[in-house]
């Protein structure tokens, strides 16, 4: 064999395709199950890691059919691949008919559920609904039987399914959501222009064999309280002043004073008390703290922004930058790590008791605190007199289900480590934000990654 054949053959082995659709990427080998599954996630961010999967139809025991790949035989096959499909876990079970649960509310065609943004609403991304809205036949007689119809994503890829004439819709979007690795909330089935209501079925909507429906996920994100503290060693008169980036908007503040560039700009003018305490010098309100919350604005025109500022549209955790902890231990790990991170022991507090209700629905969270320079470049935060010490403390999480937690063995890991390490990632001073004889500004917020 000639030097240049070996050279050739050896670049190959450590080289491998990963495939999805029509892309094809030359990334690295991995004999690590882990490492070429992270690799993957970054290579298509389109996929949400809870349902990548790796499949193959090289091999001889596939018989020509894609199987997917376990990470227990990964490193016992990786050396006999060339091409490795990356797709997305289907665990659809559609054809079965649920009778409708007791949170579907019967309204009217035209009337939405409470808090639900009406279609007509113009921050709703619609570029998926058809121009022609075709005249639907309401709550007439339903077909009996069955229907094969289409499940278009905005991806581009289609799954043909066969369903009961009898299936809720919401149905329909919950085995969708669990396709698309993301919360139910945050789609809509969009049939013939128009988007199809929880409680009705399928064949209300008179679907042949062969129509399809839009499967759409909205864009909308919202953050969570946001709350500034003002401490000063005297009372003295300061501006804060607020400026968000072209994605979001401000959607509640308190107290209340008057926006700019379209929801996306405030100026609150206050008093400080050393007892912590402001007052709002407009209005003569006291408050403890200055509130704010935002939603993404899906209308607005992106610009180019730094790679590591925050932007809640696209936020995610992952297996590097996160901590995996059954709920029962969230309460102490919060608590310790806010601790390190300078929040005295009320904001600590009301930092827990506020995201608690949400992060009890789930068995185990991923979380992770965003840097502060990627926090303030998305929440510009200007004070003046500028404060000493400003501490920007911002956390993002997420649910993960149990079958999942063998993709998250790395942040499981870190979850057992000192908590003192998110002092460098957040980039915080905590024994300046401590110093009572310092003017301090203090704030934290937080998001719940639906997606």
């Amino acid at each position: 064999m000639s030097g240049s054949t070996q050279s050739k053959e050896t670049s190959i082995l450590r080289c491998l395709v990963l495939k999805c659709g029509p892309k094809r990427v030359l990334v690295k080998r991995q004999k690590s199950y882990n490492l070429m599954f992270n690799s993957a996630c970054k290579t298509f961010p389109s996929i949400s890691r809870d349902i990548l999967t790796f499949q193959t139809n090289q091999l001889d025991v596939c018989d020509g059919h894609y199987v997917e790949i376990t990470a227990e035989v990964w490193s016992d096959i990786v050396d006999l691949l060339h091409v490795v499909e990356v797709t997305q876990r289907v665990k659809m079970t559609l054809p079965v008919p649920l009778p409708l649960d007791n949170r579907a509310i019967s309204l009217p065609d035209n009337q939405s559920a409470p808090g639900q943004v009406n279609e007509q609403d113009s921050s709703r991304n619609d570029d998926e609904v058809w121009d022609i809205v075709p005249i639907l036949s309401g709550q007439g007689p339903e077909s009996d039987g069955q229907v094969t119809i289409k499940l278009v994503f905005r991806s581009g890829e289609i799954k043909t399914i066969t369903v009961s004439r009898e299936m809720q819709v919401d149905k329909l979007v919950a085995d969708a959501s669990e396709i698309l690795g993301c919360h139910l909330a945050l789609i809509d089935a969009i049939f013939g222009g128009v988007r199809m209501h929880a409680n009705r079925t399928i064949g209300s909507y008179n679907i042949e064999d062969g129509d399809s429906i839009n499967i759409r996920v909205n864009d909308f994100t919202r953050i969570r309280k946001p709350v500034i503290y003002l401490y000063s060693p005297s009372d003295i008169d300061v501006s804060v002043k607020l400026s968000l980036i072209p994605e979001w908007k401000l959607s509640v503040i308190y107290p209340i004073v008057t926006t700019e560039d379209h929801g996306r700009r405030l100026e609150w003018n206050v008093h400080t008390h050393q007892d912590g305490s402001l007052t709002e010098r407009d209005s003569g309100l006291n408050v403890s703290y200055l509130f704010w919350e935002a939603e993404t604005n899906s209308q607005a025109a992106s610009k180019p922004q730094p790679v590591d500022t925050f932007n809640p549209a696209s936020s995610s955790l992952d297996d590097t930058d996160s901590i995996v902890i059954t709920v029962d231990k969230v309460t102490v790990y919060l608590d310790n790590s806010l601790k390190v991170l300078g929040l005295h022991t009320e904001a600590r507090t009301s930092f827990i008791t506020y995201w608690l209700p949400s992060i009890l629905k789930h068995e185990y969270v991923a979380l992770r605190f965003v840097p502060q320079a990627a926090f303030e470049r998305a929440a510009s935060l200007h004070i003046s007199p500028q404060p000493d010490v400003v501490t920007r403390v911002f956390m993002l999480f997420k649910g993960i289900r149990k079958e999942d937690l063998a993709n998250w063995t790395s942040a499981q890991n870190q979850a057992e480590k000192d908590v003192a390490w998110w002092v460098n990632v957040v980039g915080v001073d905590p024994a300046r934000a401590g110093d009572v004889t310092l003017f301090r500004a203090l704030e934290w917020g937080g998001m719940e990654v639906l997606i």
